[in-house]
């Protein structure tokens, strides 16, 4: 099944509690079973429940592709430690930490929020061995929690610009489309996480909605 949906500790802002980042997908320790078989049947990736310092809202704090990834600093030097079997870690610091909702990012380029300095986006794009671009979506800076991305394409909040759409286009490589999640959030990427094989949303996201997580991210 490309999409299904699924509640988080009570929670449908799946894409702040799960991190797909290349072939894994990092997710909170101690979900339920059936929940567990889910993300497992959906996503296609190799599961690795952690928290970051502490937290469950791992989404919120790593974000990356099969080269890097970049976490928040809070990570502990254990959670540091089993990042880096998935790839090269920055640790982003300085007021600018939570990765998850400050990037979008794929295999081919990464957007990433206006608050990161520059210096900041010449290491990512190091790490993540991709051209990186800074760009607001809708006029808003936490541009993680405003679009959703894979390989295949990326789901963005409504207000977009044209000119951020095209920006967007060019940096990741991939058709962009504008929908919402959660019956009516603009905040898609809040809401949605998303491998090249599935994704997985709130279970109050409605079926119109669903549908166009699944055209957006080439499931269709």
């Amino acid at each position: 099944m490309p999409i299904d949906t699924v509640d988080i500790f009570g929670s449908d802002q799946a894409g702040i509690h799960l991190a797909s980042v290349g072939g894994v997908l990092f997710h909170p320790p101690e979900l339920p079973e059936p929940t567990v078989e889910i993300l497992e049947t959906c996503l296609g990736l190799e599961l690795h429940p952690m928290t970051i310092g502490g937290s469950s809202l791992v989404g919120a704090l790593v974000c990356g592709n099969s080269r890097g990834i970049a976490v928040a600093d809070i990570a502990t030097e254990g959670d540091i430690d089993q990042l880096t079997a998935y790839g090269d870690v920055v640790v982003m610091e300085g007021g600018v930490n939570t990765a998850g909702n400050l990037l979008v990012v794929n295999e081919q380029g990464a957007i990433a929020s206006p608050s990161i300095p520059h210096e900041g986006l010449e290491i990512l794009a190091e790490v993540l061995a991709v051209d990186v671009a800074s760009t607001t979506v809708a006029g808003q800076d936490v541009v993680g929690s405003l679009a959703v991305a894979n390989d295949q394409g990326v789901l963005l909040h409504p207000d977009v610009t044209p000119d951020e759409a095209m920006l967007i286009e060019e940096v990741l490589g991939v058709k962009p489309m504008v929908g919402t999640v959660s019956f009516g959030s603009p905040y898609v990427g809040a809401g949605v996480c998303a491998s090249n094989t599935g994704a997985i949303s709130g279970t109050h996201t409605t079926g119109p909605e669903l549908n166009r997580i699944e055209d957006a991210l080439g499931f269709l």
